[in-house]
């Protein structure tokens, strides 16, 4: 299986619209992507378009989940439903009001992918609306396959790939960036309900929902840190046979992306799990860094 096919057409080839739709897209993905951007940086421009354009639509799908006045007023779930309809609307071919919907189109249809991954994503955003704790690992595995891994397996469509086994591992892969999105945001998470780390494992090192908001970072907390963190790292191994999978141009940009989470992970250990006061990150410098290494490696 091979998504590359379409990967050479460039920008002036493009209905004005659609070049609008990007720039759009583009626009969004530098000012919020963050750690996925420095990644697209990589990428050849059909490719770095495309990565804008599934990015733009998943900020879209998590504003509507995060945004404080809809979930106070009960419309957060309505929100997402209407988008949902756009979705299918928009993939269907129909017009649909949105800047960012003609970039996306033209992304899924060049690079194959399939549209369950997207309403997969939406059904994850939509368990956000009313978060409910989470009892044990298997529902965090489920969970972080919903917004994460299938957002592996939709860039990856975009990468380029040779062997199914590439799909198996976006997923772990996509759980792995997860769980350290998860430790690192673990008191802002809580503070608005949303807890993450399995009760099962609370109750197992004897942490409460309380703590998470306190910035107690006790032993028994650093300990629970440390348990989940082992998981990403194992999430991490076990994938690193994607670098491989990938088309080649797209490696030094997936080797960027894995070693920016990575590090941030690495972080986080480093600092004893010092979460709950402070947000810890990864420096732009080292996120530079970083893309010049991979850069170099070709």
């Amino acid at each position: 299986m091979s998504a590359t096919t379409a990967a050479g057409v460039g920008g002036g080839a493009r209905p004005r619209l659609i070049r609008q739709s990007y720039e759009h897209c583009r626009k969004i993905a530098k000012a919020r992507a963050q750690n996925f951007y420095y990644s697209f940086l990589l990428l050849e421009e059909p490719k770095r378009d495309a990565m804008c354009a599934v990015y733009a639509f998943m900020r879209h799908c998590d504003d509507l989940s995060d945004d404080p006045d809809a979930r106070a007023n009960g419309q957060a779930e309505q929100q997402i439903s209407l988008w949902r309809v756009e979705l299918d609307r928009a993939l269907s071919g129909q017009k649909v009001d949105n800047p960012l919907w003609p970039a996306f189109c033209d992304t899924v249809d060049r690079y194959l992918i399939p549209h369950r991954f997207f309403h997969e994503m939406i059904d994850g955003v939509m368990t956000d609306i009313r978060p409910r704790p989470m009892e044990t690992y298997e529902e965090l595995y489920e969970y972080c396959y919903k917004v994460a891994s299938v957002v592996g397996l939709t860039i990856i469509h975009i990468f380029g790939f040779s062997s199914t086994r590439a799909l198996l591992m976006a997923e772990k892969c996509g759980v792995a960036f997860q769980i350290t999105n998860i430790l690192r945001d673990v008191r802002e998470d809580a503070e608005m309900g949303r807890v993450y780390l399995p009760s099962e494992d609370l109750r197992r090192f004897g942490v409460t929902v309380a703590q998470l908001t306190s910035g107690v970072e006790n032993d028994r907390f650093r300990a629970l840190m440390q348990f989940e963190a082992a998981r990403a790292r194992a999430f991490y191994e076990d994938s690193a046979e994607l670098l491989n999978l990938v088309d080649r141009k797209s490696r030094r940009s997936l080797w960027a992306l894995r070693t920016i989470y990575q590090r941030l992970l690495r972080k986080i250990e480093r600092k004893k799990y010092a979460v709950l006061s402070k947000r810890i990150n990864v420096s732009k410098a080292t996120k530079v860094s970083i893309l010049l290494v991979a850069f170099l490696r070709g």
